[in-house]
């Protein structure tokens, strides 16, 4: 979704429309992931909801380790990704379990085939006492004669970083960046062959056909088809993210409506739980059981997350809040780029921060930050819906300074500072731009082409 968002304004930049739908659109994902946050986390916290029920599920069955989990896309998608950079499985292994020998071992794998020797080495020891059959002593130390296993490598692997000697986080980087390139690119690209192709009779016909209900009264059962829908597809492709990248688009260009396009993206928080669970079933004996714990905790997050924001409609309130979000966006363009920023990087960072300090300072920080938000939204909900039972004075916020309750003010700001960046990289490329010679100031000697023979010709042609 990261992707995503950060190319979705691009799509359009010429009309409003497309931009609101399409950040709604991306938006709403995220939204449900906070607000079930919101609500589970404190349960959990307090009760441990999501770790007892998963482990009374594994302790009711006799789970245990399966083949590798199945491959659908990936037999297809393997052999070009294998050809820009393959990674050593062991290592990844090791990493996760905590194992010190491959603590600072290089994840990218560059060698293929290796064999393994046994050689007899000198090795230095504290004392004659761990001698072995041969032992002597020289300037250096004591040394003896032990067999060691020597890795020899053979075959290099076949791709991009096998034979350039970078680390892991410069590697890492280079990929991230030619990954969002080529996100960017194709969403782009996508958007316009859909707006090129869907137009005129067709795009209304799909339009209809895709939000259309099923008659009264089954007209209920449309939003959970949607929702198998999405499981089904993302377990396909095996990412909720590539599907959601899809949707988006199509959102944009007014093909999907925010509420079909809902159950679709929480269809697809379902189908990405799917392969982590058969995923954890293919772990070794010795971690199955966490494995699938972890596995089962992240399906019953986002079944529970269904049953809070999808089951009840008058609860569907990420709808709501995405189409705000939306309407913000079509007016403060800046607001998307302020939404990543807080919602991906600031506010995450800020709770991990206040967590590593511990609970208590959490508490003291977070606690009222959390209550503010609380009381600003149901007093917005009672301004909209009941104003008659609050105070005189909080019917509106005006009596508050204006930067804090519109965003009028942030605007100017934003537009003042965008503005004196592109005034300064303007006056920079006037200064460096060469200045053109006039007519007068070019010396009569010379044959240019106001006075060039062929010029002259050319033009009376």
């Amino acid at each position: 979704m990261l992707g995503t968002n950060l190319c979705k304004g691009n799509n359009s930049t010429t009309s409003e429309f497309p931009i609101f739908r399409a950040f709604g659109g991306s938006a709403v994902h995220g939204i449900f992931n906070w607000m079930t946050v919101l609500v589970l986390l404190p349960i959990e916290i307090g009760a441990g909801y999501l770790y007892h029920v998963s482990k009374a599920i594994i302790d009711s069955f006799n789970i245990q380790t399966g083949g590798k989990a199945p491959d659908i896309l990936k037999v297809i998608t393997e052999p070009f990704t294998h050809l820009i950079i393959m990674l050593d499985s062991s290592v990844i292994k090791g990493n996760a379990i905590g194992d010190p020998e491959t603590k600072n071992m290089s994840l990218i794998k560059r060698w293929c085939v290796t064999t393994y020797t046994n050689v007899i080495q000198n090795v230095s020891v504290a004392n004659k006492t761990e001698c072995g059959s041969v032992c002597y002593e020289t300037e250096n130390g004591i040394f003896t004669e032990k067999n060691m296993t020597v890795k020899e490598n053979l075959e290099r692997c076949i791709h991009i970083f096998a034979s350039i000697n970078l680390s892991d986080m410069a590697v890492g980087f280079i990929l991230l960046t030619a990954s969002l390139l080529v996100l960017c690119t194709c969403l782009i690209l996508i958007v316009k062959v859909l707006n090129s192709v869907l137009k005129g009779q067709i795009a209304q016909a799909i339009k209809k056909i895709i939000n259309a209900d099923f008659p009264f009264p089954f007209s209920w059962v449309t939003g959970y088809l949607a929702i198998l829908v999405g499981a089904v597809m993302t377990f396909v492709v095996q990412s909720s993210s590539v599907f959601s990248a899809a949707i988006v688009p199509l959102m944009g260009i007014g093909v999907i409506s925010m509420e079909r396009a809902y159950p679709l993206l929480l269809g697809s928080n379902i189908g990405t739980t799917t392969t982590a669970v058969l995923a954890a079933l293919a772990s070794p004996a010795e971690q199955l059981s966490d494995s699938v714990q972890v596995a089962f905790i992240h399906l019953f997050f986002n079944l529970t997350g269904l049953v809070l924001w999808y089951i009840i409609p008058y609860l569907r309130l990420p709808i709501n809040v995405a189409k705000k979000f939306g309407d913000i966006t079509a007016k403060y363009r800046w607001f998307a780029i302020l939404y990543l920023l807080f919602s991906f990087l600031i506010l995450p960072l800020a709770v991990f921060g206040l967590s590593m300090a511990g609970w208590v300072v959490l508490a003291a920080v977070g606690g009222p930050v959390l209550f503010i938000c609380i009381v600003a939204i149901i007093v917005n909900v009672l301004q909209k819906k009941c104003p008659s039972c609050l105070p005189p004075f909080l019917r509106n916020w005006d009596f508050l300074p204006k930067w804090l309750h519109s965003l009028a003010p942030w605007d100017r700001m934003f537009t003042l500072l965008c503005g004196c960046c592109c005034k300064k990289c303007s006056k920079n490329e006037e200064e460096e731009k060469p200045k053109e010679l006039l007519v007068d100031d070019l010396s009569p000697g010379e044959t240019h082409g106001y006075d060039n023979p062929d010029f002259i010709w050319s033009e009376k042609i």
